[in-house]
C-alpha cells in the first residue's frame, strides 16, 4: 500500500520545543515520532513512503534517506502549511494509480490495527475518546457485519458519541481527483472534506483502533515516550559500575555509562554517550538522549532529556521535558504536583490548557540555563535561551 506521511508542520502547540525542530522529529524512545509512525506503516504493509516535509525539512530528510527499513521513500514539499487536504495534494504527483493510505507523522499507531486499516480499505481509523469535542467525530451506521463511516464532523460543541476520527485513512485511488477542496473556516484545506467524498460514494469502513495518540501538546510527548518506553526489554551494553541498581526493564546503551551509587527503575533509556551519577536516581518512563548528563545526588523521575541536557547537582526534575543542551544549576527543583487534587494546566497558543495530569512538571526550549537553587513551578515554560538568577522561584512562562 503506497502511503502518504505527513511530517510538514512546526507544531505551534509543541513550543518552544519545536523553535528549532519540526514536531515529527521530537524524540520517542530514542527515535524520532515521525520514525515510530512509518515503523507502524511498513509493518502494516507499506510498499512505499511518500513524506510530506516543509518546516525545518533537512532532519526529516535525513532521518529516512532514500529508504526505511526495506521500503522506498519519496519527499515531497510543501512549501506553504495549508492544511491536511493540501499536503496530499502536493504529494499526488508522486502516487501511482490505485489506493493510497494517508498517516499523520506526529501520532503513535498501533500496528495491528493499522494492518486491519490497510486490509479493509477504504477505510478510516476510529477510536473512543473522554473529550471527542476536541476532535472530528464519526458518524457511523452498521451495515451488515461492518460498521461504515457516512461522515465526520469537526470539533462539535455537542459531540453525538464518542468516536473520533484518528487521521488515518486508507482513500480508493479516484480520491486522487478529489483533492480541490474549500478552505474551512480555520482557513485550510481539510483532508476530512475528502474523507466526507469518500463516504457519499462508497463504503469507507471505520476500523477501530486499539491504540491511537496524537502527539500535539508537550504532555502528549510525554506521554508518547511513556508508551513507547514501557516496550522496552533490558539490554545493558554501555559501562555500569558494578555498585550500580538497574532494576526492570532498563536499556543502557553501548557508549553510556552509569557510575557508583545510581539507581534506575525501569522503563528507561539511556542513549549512547549520556552519563548517570554518580549516587543519582532515575525512575519511571525516563528518556536521557545522547550526550545527557544525570549527575550527583540528582532525582529523574518521568521525564525526558533531549540531547545534551544535563541535571548536574542535587536537582529534582520531575514529570518533565528539557530541550536540547538545557542546563539545570544545582539545586534546581522541579515542582509536578498540584495538592488540590486538580490537573495542571499549561499554556498552549496563549490559553491555559489542562494536561489532564495531576503530575506535570516543567516544558525546557533548547539552551535553558537555570541559576543555582532555581524552583519552577508546576506548568512553567521557559522559551529558548531562557534563563534565570540565582534562589529565584519562576512562577510563570517566560
Amino acid at each position: 500500500m503506497q502511503t502518504v506521511l505527513l511530517a510538514a508542520g512546526e507544531g505551534t502547540r509543541m513550543r518552544p520545543l519545536t523553535a528549532e525542530r519540526p514536531k515529527p522529529m521530537l524524540p520517542v524512545a530514542g527515535r524520532p515520532l515521525v520514525a515510530h509512525a512509518a515503523a507502524a506503516a511498513v509493518a502494516a504493509g507499506a510498499s512505499r513512503l511518500v513524506v510530506v516535509v516543509g518546516y525545518e525539512a533537512a532532519p526529516v530528510r535525513e532521518q529516512f534517506g532514500d529508504e526505511f527499513r526495506g521500503v522506498p521513500v519519496e519527499y515531497v514539499e510543501q512549501p506553504e502549511q495549508r492544511g491536511t487536504a493540501d499536503a496530499v495534494r502536493t504529494a499526488a504527483p508522486r502516487l501511482d494509480p490505485g489506493p493510497f493510505a494517508v498517516l499523520n507523522g506526529d501520532a503513535l499507531y498501533d500496528e495491528r490495527s493499522l494492518s486491519t486499516l490497510y486490509d479493509v480499505a477504504p477505510a478510516v481509523g476510529s477510536y473512543r475518546v473522554d473529550n471527542p469535542g476536541d476532535y472530528g467525530v464519526l458518524h457511523t451506521e452498521e451495515r451488515g457485519d461492518e460498521t461504515v463511516a457516512t461522515g465526520v464532523t469537526e470539533k462539535p460543541a455537542d459531540p453525538p458519541s464518542d468516536l473520533i476520527n484518528t487521521g488515518a485513512y486508507v482513500f480508493p485511488g479516484a480520491a486522487q481527483d478529489w483533492l480541490d477542496v474549500e478552505e474551512s473556516e480555520r482557513g485550510e484545506l481539510e483532508l476530512t472534506d475528502v474523507l466526507t467524498r469518500a463516504c457519499e460514494r462508497t463504503d469507507v469502513r471505520a476500523v477501530p483502533f486499539d491504540r491511537w495518540l496524537d502527539v500535539g501538546r508537550p504532555w502528549e510527548l510525554l506521554e508518547a515516550n511513556e508508551w513507547k518506553l514501557s516496550e522496552l526489554e533490558r539490554d545493558v551494553r554501555g559501562e555500569v559500575h558494578g555498585d550500580a541498581d538497574l532494576r526492570g526493564a532498563v536499556v543502557v546503551e553501548e557508549g553510556a555509562s552509569v557510575d557508583a551509587g545510581v539507581v534506575i527503575e525501569g522503563p528507561a533509556l539511556v542513549r549512547s554517550g549520556a552519563n548517570v551519577g554518580p549516587n543519582a536516581y532515575v525512575r519511571g518512563s525516563t528518556l536521557l538522549e545522547s550526550g545527557s548528563k544525570v549527575g550527583h545526588s540528582v532525582e529523574v523521575k518521568n521525564s525526558v532529556l533531549m540531547a545534551g541536557a544535563t541535571a548536574g547537582h542535587l536537582s529534582y526534575v520531575g514529570d518533565s521535558l528539557l530541550g536540547r543542551d538545557v542546563n539545570f544549576g544545582a539545586g534546581t527543583t522541579v515542582a509536578n504536583l498540584r495538592h488540590d487534587g486538580e490537573a495542571v494546566r499549561l499554556r498552549v497558543n496563549g490559553g491555559a490548557v489542562s494536561t489532564g495530569r495531576r503530575k506535570f512538571g516543567v516544558v525546557c526550549g533548547d539552551d535553558v540555563k537555570t541559576a543555582i537553587d532555581t524552583n519552577l513551578n508546576a506548568g512553567v515554560k521557559l522559551g529558548t535561551g531562557a534563563t534565570t538568577t540565582p534562589g529565584e522561584s519562576v512562577l510563570r512562562d517566560r
